[in-house]
């Protein structure tokens, strides 16, 4: 049954896949929609189950439809990577609409089916499992049907198969694209339907894990591949199942998390393909274009440095000296953040998980091992770099949205790790009592204190990482991120520069980690989630990649302006998305663009 549902998710991901080549993170948003909409005509107007799918494949089609008109279709020559990025940012803006609307809790969704049950050896089969089943089944025929015997699945095929031969064969490919995001929202509402009725609840923030279910059936099988996908939602189904059976139900995840690294590392065109090289992108620029840099005197820097330290002297409110003071431990994750995705080039989406390896290692050695917190800063990033760097090498070979989904799934695996993992870390209930952050026995506790420990980190940061970029190190990672089939006809090492890359930049993100945890005094694996990644991608986005100083920019920005418009609430949030959306559609190359 679980395949069942996976099966829906999936085959709307890999058609998305087939026709725009990219791989849509706000799927998993339009399956938590769909969700609401059968909710609201279940519980509110009472409707019977087959006019309630009807509603829901009709509202979920046409979401599907405003998706790739306001998201995609913008953005269609801007490039695969850029296009992911903005299907991100749309499934931001909804999964926060749909809090604003129907509220942050969890909903009882009924079942309106007969309470019918056939027993079958030790267990039973319920009316709603051969319902699913039945679902399942159906689509996937009816969905053969319109490939293979009609026009408009030829259109499609074809247009998946080569779109530039597509348009000079007359197929209208915006056409295509617009009845296969149709077809993708349709199926992921369903699907989200059913597992609430399955589970008996709906709430807004289930759209992540669908995308990440949905994503690793489909790259199981093949991404573009419908039969794949379809074989990838039994076979993750299947695996998730005898996890819970034989290791309980936290780990229902963590298998997927892993089945997907496994394929992407082992077999990344999925278990129907043959063993080829991957399919090729783009190498030549950076997943962000380029645009004329603002120009700024070099004294500003220094003056600004200055200026910021000597803020406390002046400012006596201690609520804006912490907000100013997270504001640079964000702006610490940006600048580290920019090594990857601005000076190599290569976008990742699982930054938090550096962030999380440096809060958890601070936290174990400062409140089980009670080494002080000067030395815990110090070794708490060489453990969590070399952990990083560890974890990441095996996914550097890979290139574009293939390593931007790998790095989510490390980053995704080590808060599952924390969170299983009972005996280090306390899993779910998370470590408490991690002491404020002192230096020869004086505790740093008062908001100036930690104002300017914050502001000393970053300036060493930004010391450290400007330094790097214009060194022959840094000249060398610009060509791996300028084109990478030339940077290896002059000996440069590929796996050798990324390496490096990820590894200082987990170094410091993983001091970020170090001094979120010593003021939050309490971590969980909940802490530092997905969203945290999103939203330092957004901050260097916001500045200009490749420029430590419009990482810092766009990180003050970005925390400062939502507290100044704090009587927003839940708004605030989906203005991440606009922004986002916004600064790829009409600058992408940021405020103050490269300073190179």
């Amino acid at each position: 049954m679980i395949g069942n549902l996976y099966m829906l998710t999936a085959i709307g991901i890999t058609q998305i896949y087939g026709v725009a080549g990219v791989v849509n993170f706000a799927h998993g948003s339009v399956y938590m929609a769909g969700a609401y909409i059968g909710w609201m005509a279940i519980t509110w107007l009472h409707w019977p189950l087959v006019p309630v799918i009807l509603l829901v494949l009709a509202g979920s089609a046409l979401l599907g439809l405003a998706l790739e008109r306001l998201a995609v279709r913008p953005f269609a020559r801007a490039g695969s990577t850029i296009l992911l990025l903005t299907t991100i940012a749309a499934g931001l803006i909804i999964d926060n609409a749909a809090q604003v609307i129907w509220g942050p809790q969890t909903q009882a969704l009924p079942n309106p089916l007969p309470q019918w049950h056939i027993r079958l050896g030790a267990g039973t089969v319920s009316l709603l499992d051969l319902f699913i089943l039945a679902c399942g089944v159906g689509t996937a025929l009816l969905l053969h049907l319109f490939l293979y015997r009609s026009r408009a699945g030829w259109a499609v095929r074809a247009t998946a198969q080569d779109r530039d031969a597509a348009l000079q064969m007359g197929i209208n490919v915006n056409r295509v694209n617009r009845y296969s995001f149709a077809l993708s929202g349709a199926f992921a509402g369903l699907s989200r339907l059913l597992v609430g009725l399955y589970f008996s609840n709906i709430y807004p923030t289930m759209g992540a894990s669908a995308t990440l279910k949905g994503t690793t059936a489909a790259l199981l099988g093949g991404l573009g591949n419908v039969p794949g996908a379809i074989l990838g939602a039994y076979v993750l189904g299947i695996a998730e199942t005898f996890s819970v059976e034989w290791l309980g139900s936290s780990y229902r995840n963590l298998v997927a998390v892993l089945l997907l690294i496994a394929v992407l590392l082992f077999r990344p065109n999925g278990l129907l393909s043959g063993r080829r090289a991957l399919n090729p992108e783009p190498t030549a620029g950076t997943f962000i274009p380029h645009g004329r840099p603002l120009r700024f005197p070099r004294w500003l820097i220094p003056a600004s440095a200055v200026l910021a330290a000597a803020l406390p002297l002046f400012v006596a409110n201690p609520y804006a000296l912490q907000v100013l003071a997270i504001g640079w431990v964000f702006a610490l994750m940006a600048v580290s953040l920019n090594l990857i995705s601005g000076t190599t080039g290569q976008i990742s989406l699982g930054h938090a998980g550096f962030v999380t390896l440096g809060a958890y290692a601070t936290a174990i050695l400062t409140s089980r091992l009670g080494l002080p917190f000067s030395v815990s800063l110090l070794v708490s990033p060489v453990v969590a770099a070399v952990i990083g760097v560890l974890l990441c090498c095996p996914a550097l070979r890979l290139r574009g949205q293939y390593l931007a989904i790998a790095t989510l799934g490390l980053g995704e695996a080590i808060s599952l790790i924390a969170l299983n993992w009972d005996s280090v870390t306390q899993g779910p209930l998370g470590i408490s009592g991690i002491q404020p952050a002192a230096f020869f026995g004086y505790e740093i506790w008062s908001a100036a204190g930690v104002y300017w420990l914050d502001l000393a980190a970053l300036l060493a940061c930004v010391w450290a990482v400007y330094r790097l970029s214009r060194s022959h190190l840094g000249r060398a990672l610009r060509a791996v991120r300028e084109d990478e089939v030339a940077a290896r006809a002059f000996g440069i090492g590929l796996a050798r520069y990324k390496s490096i890359a990820f590894g200082v930049s987990a170094f410091f993100a993983a001091v970020a980690g170090v001094l979120l945890a010593h003021s939050y005094s309490y971590i969980a694996p909940d802490t530092f989630t997905f969203a945290l990644s999103i939203q330092v991608l957004t901050m260097i986005i916001l500045g200009g990649r490749d420029n430590v100083g419009g990482a810092v920019i766009g990180a003050v920005i970005l925390i400062v302006l939502p507290e100044t418009i704090r009587f927003l609430g839940e708004y605030r949030y989906i203005l991440y998305g606009l922004l986002l959306i916004g600064m790829l559609r009409f600058r992408p190359y940021g405020l103050l663009n490269s300073t190179t």
